[in-house]
């Protein structure tokens, strides 16, 4: 398969995905390169809000962001925090993936979040997606995946459950009409 760079794109699990980590995901890549991929799902929330996230690292959350959801990143270090937003500021571990959205990692983000000063639009999850160098792209040989390039509206704007079908309707395709049978012309 050719080298191709998925940075900034969406993942979309096709619907024979067998893996339950990602049966029905969107998710988000921020990184992908010769060392393998990094990527948040973007449409898997959990029973824990800001509020409750906040309230455990003793930080006060602003009323209007409480009842806000946390997500499920992916399967590793779910411990720790991930937090994809629009750029504001330099915070100690950020990648800046476009001039749209950066991941961060550091607890700072969420100190700024806190004192009202953090990003317009966010999203905090829980764990993240990893690909070992050359596993994603096999994967994507394999048929588990379909790709389209992301658009920020879809991560920030969007309630959950309309993620997926949002990033589908990016491909010009309906996912109901997909079939859970892989093949290749």
């Amino acid at each position: 398969m050719d080298t191709v760079n998925l940075t900034n794109h969406f993942l979309i699990a096709m619907p024979n995905m067998a893996d339950p980590n990602f049966s029905g995901t969107l998710t988000y890549i921020a990184d992908h390169g010769e060392q393998g991929a990094l990527g948040v799902v973007v449409n898997r929330p959990i029973d824990l809000d800001l509020s409750a996230l906040f309230d455990q690292i003793g930080l006060s959350l602003p009323e209007s962001l409480r009842g806000q959801i946390v997500y499920l990143g992916g399967p590793v270090q779910q411990e720790r925090g991930f937090v994809l937003h629009t750029p504001t500021q330099a915070y100690s571990s950020t990648l800046n993936v476009t001039d749209a959205v950066s991941l961060t990692t550091s607890k700072d983000v969420l100190e700024a979040v806190a004192e009202g000063k953090g990003p317009a639009k966010f999203l905090v999850s829980l764990g993240y997606s990893g690909w070992s160098a050359g596993q994603l792209e096999q994967e994507m040989a394999q048929n588990a995946w379909l790709s389209v390039e992301a658009d920020p509206h879809v991560i920030f704007d969007l309630p959950p459950e309309e993620r997926l079908p949002a990033a589908m309707k990016l491909l010009g395709i309906d996912f109901s009409n997909l079939s859970d049978e892989a093949g290749h012309a």
